[in-house]
């Protein structure tokens, strides 16, 4: 199995055009068309996390945080970031990272966490806009199904938990070929009229491609009209965070007790207004600038990491907030990265690193 079909895999699960503007996931290092002898996967890109590849004989690091977020000038080992660079090249190892992107779809990296708390109901937190289209196109009556099912088998028409959604009426388009056109209908240089199908679709912007090139095979016309509208409606499973319920309301010390000892470090927390915590909303990795919307949401707790001093004001009598450390928060993406391959590829080898690459540490 090459590279790039195992990046081809991750980034259908976890679309590139899903991250964030400042982020920079991807294939960083190396030759995606080289067969993949197997895959360590980090939290981190460091060195030791590559010394394990070299160990495990694995020429692909998968990590959640990329190692490269900005351009390089020099290679000359001054910093972790080059030696770790060089390291890999000089071992024929790939560095591959899924961030935010991986933060981003529904079942991410917060799902997961809110899977480890026993969660349920769980949904994004603050959805994402600017991600969906509307595709608009006109198709004679007797081909509407089939260029219906061209575009949902491409991935269009899906909203929520429904798929194979459209919205069609009839009407009457007309058209004149010059003499350099091939009709489906129609004489040459004639106008010509047909009843015709308007169809609306809903897709994803990242999809938008391969679902117009199903569109054009699916379609009668030598020429298709199509329209793609952009739209600022929220994809309610494509965002940041996660709120959710528990089964039954927590006592607010049992709460950290639990989330103790399923991160471990350390929990910073201001006091709780509220005893018991029904609605919990959370966030892997830096989540601060998701703490007014969890107050928006009238969550009674909000667990993430990161919060600076004067943040924990924000919070004061307004939400239970409590700060764990970053890696804490994300150690178990790993975890997810790692089911997600051995589900697709059951035959692969895909570990985990041996290397804790958590730089902070508790006295």
């Amino acid at each position: 199995m090459l590279i790039k079909e195992i990046i081809s895999s991750l980034e259908y699960w976890a679309p590139r055009a899903f991250q964030e503007s400042y982020d920079n996931s991807g294939l960083l290092t190396g030759n995606p068309n080289v067969e993949c002898s197997g895959a360590i996967i980090s939290l981190d890109a460091t060195e030791e996390v590559v010394d394990d590849a070299i160990k495990a004989n694995c020429n692909l690091i998968i990590s959640h945080h990329p190692i490269l977020f900005s351009g390089l000038k020099s290679l000359t080992g001054k910093t972790y970031v080059e030696r770790t660079i060089i390291k890999a090249i000089q071992n024929g190892i790939s560095l591959y990272a899924l961030h935010t992107n991986l933060d981003n779809i529904h079942g991410g990296v917060s799902f997961k966490m809110g899977n480890l708390l026993g969660l349920k109901h769980m949904r994004v937190l603050k959805p994402s806009a600017e991600n969906l289209l509307k595709l608009v196109t006109y198709v004679p009556v007797d081909h509407l199904e089939t260029v219906c099912n061209a575009v949902f088998n491409a991935g269009g028409g899906k909203i929520g938990n429904y798929d194979e959604c459209s919205f069609s009426v009839s009407g009457t388009g007309t058209f004149r070929p010059n003499e350099h056109a091939k009709p489906f209908s129609g004489s040459l240089n004639k106008r010509h009229s047909d009843v015709e199908s308007c169809v609306e679709f809903l897709v994803r912007k990242d999809q938008s491609e391969s679902i117009l090139h199903a569109l054009k095979h699916a379609h009668p016309y030598e020429e298709v009209a199509y329209e793609l509208i952009p739209l600022y409606n929220k994809n309610q499973f494509v965002g940041s965070g996660v709120i959710g319920e528990f089964d039954t309301p927590v006592e607010y010390k049992d709460l950290l007790n639990i989330i103790k000892q399923t991160f471990g470090g350390t929990v910073r927390f201001t006091r709780a207004p509220k005893e018991k915590i029904n609605t919990l909303a959370l966030c892997g990795g830096s989540g601060s600038f998701l703490l007014e919307t969890a107050i928006s949401q009238n969550a009674d707790a909000y667990l993430s990491s990161d919060f600076k001093y004067h943040q924990f004001f924000d919070a004061v009598d307004r939400i239970f907030l409590m700060d764990i450390g970053h890696f804490e928060g994300e150690q178990f993406t790993m975890n997810l990265i790692q089911d997600f391959l051995i589900e697709k590829f059951p035959t692969f080898a895909a570990r985990l690193t041996e290397h804790k690459t958590n730089p902070v540490l508790y006295y």
